[in-house]
């Protein structure tokens, strides 16, 4: 499904095939965004995309990724396509990214700072259960590869 969004959200989209560039510019988009800089520690992209117009974004990679936040205890994992829908503090209809709640995996459909002075990003899924957590677990430095 996923693959089918980003074929829609194509024209007129700003895309990028090299790595480390990829990198650059989903970092750039989510700080654009007033998000964590590290919200999407993803590696060995393969390609990046953004239609400004429409607000989606996608990011593919070679392979899964897991990451575990230190400062939160919590393992993310990363299907080899994100997407979203951006915004100012927001992203919205997320695919591709799972939060490992005690032994099971939990889908995040959401991710949102509701007051920029609060320092701290909700995480909700598409059933409505929403955690919330510090801003700062999500910046650079914070983050642990575990593959």
């Amino acid at each position: 499904m996923s693959s089918q969004l980003i074929e829609n959200h194509r024209e007129n989209a700003e895309m990028y095939s090299d790595p480390a560039l990829c990198k650059e510019k989903s970092r750039e988009l989510l700080q654009n965004m007033n998000l964590p800089k590290g919200l999407l520690p993803l590696d060995e992209f393969i390609e990046a995309g953004y239609n400004e117009s429409t607000g989606f974004v996608w990011l593919k990679q070679k392979n899964k990724k897991e990451h575990k936040f230190r400062s939160i205890g919590r393992t993310v994992a990363y299907d080899t396509e994100v997407t979203a829908f951006v915004e100012d503090r927001r992203m919205k209809k997320l695919t591709g990214v799972k939060s490992k709640e005690l032994f099971i995996w939990v889908t995040v459909s959401d991710i949102y700072i509701e007051d920029p002075n609060s320092e701290k990003v909700t995480f909700k899924n598409p059933t409505g259960f929403s955690k919330t957590f510090p801003t700062k677990a999500f910046e650079d430095g914070e983050v642990d590869e575990e593959n």
